[in-house]
C-alpha cells in the first residue's frame, strides 16, 4: 500500500496522553514557572539534542548502506520524536495564557493558581496547588485546573465543604485555607 494512505503514529500531532489534553474551547492557563519549564525543555531539545543528533545521523549516513545501519535508523526515529515534541511545545506555548498567582490580591476564594489546604472525612489534611495542564504533578501536590478535584474546589471559599464524587464514593473536603503565592 502506498505510504500516503497510511497514518504513521510517529508523526501524529494530535495523539496526546489524556492528562495533556485540554477541553475544547478553553484557554491553556499556566503559571510563569510552568511556562519557563516548557521553554527550557523546548530550547534544550532544539539547541542541544537536535543538533547533536543531526551530526550523528550525518555521520551514520556517510557509512554507506542505511537499511541495516542502526545509528541511522535509531537517529531518524529519535529526530522525529524530538521534532514532534518541539511542535507540541510550540503550539502549547502559543496558546498559553500565563497567570501569576503571586500577583493575585489575597482572597479566600479558590481560583487558578490557588494553594488550597483541605481536610477530608477522616481528618487528613492535604495541600494542593491548582496549576496548568502541562505542569500538573500530583505527587508534588500540583493538580491540573481541569482535574475533577480542582473543578470541585474552584470558586469555593475557606470554610466551605466540597463534595467530590470518586469511583469509591462521595468524599467531603472542608477547605481550611486558600492562599496565592509563587509556585516553584
Amino acid at each position: 500500500m502506498n505510504k500516503v494512505f497510511i497514518r504513521d503514529s510517529d508523526t501524529e500531532d494530535d495523539e496526546l496522553e489524556p492528562s495533556a489534553q485540554l477541553p475544547v474551547g478553553v484557554k491553556n492557563y499556566i503559571t510563569p514557572n510552568g511556562y519557563r519549564k516548557l521553554k527550557e525543555e523546548m530550547d534544550h531539545l532544539w539547541k542541544v539534542e537536535r543538533p547533536a543528533l543531526v551530526k550523528t545521523i550525518t555521520w551514520a549516513a556517510s557509512n554507506g548502506d542505511r537499511s541495516e545501519n542502526g545509528d541511522y535508523i535509531y537517529g531518524k526515529k529519535r529526530l522525529r520524536e524530538i521534532d514532534r515534541r518541539v511542535r507540541f511545545l510550540r503550539k502549547r506555548m502559543e496558546l498559553a495564557e500565563v497567570v501569576d498567582p503571586a500577583q493575585r490580591v489575597e482572597c479566600d476564594q479558590v481560583f487558578f493558581g490557588a494553594t488550597v489546604t483541605v481536610c477530608d472525612d477522616h481528618g487528613c489534611e492535604s495541600t494542593y496547588s491548582i496549576v496548568g495542564v502541562d505542569e500538573a504533578d500530583v505527587g508534588s501536590g500540583l493538580i491540573s485546573w481541569v482535574s475533577p478535584l480542582a473543578r470541585t474546589l474552584l470558586k469555593l471559599r475557606e470554610g466551605e465543604v466540597a463534595i467530590l464524587r470518586t469511583p469509591v464514593g462521595i468524599q467531603e473536603l472542608e477547605i481550611l485555607s486558600v492562599s496565592y503565592r509563587e509556585l516553584s
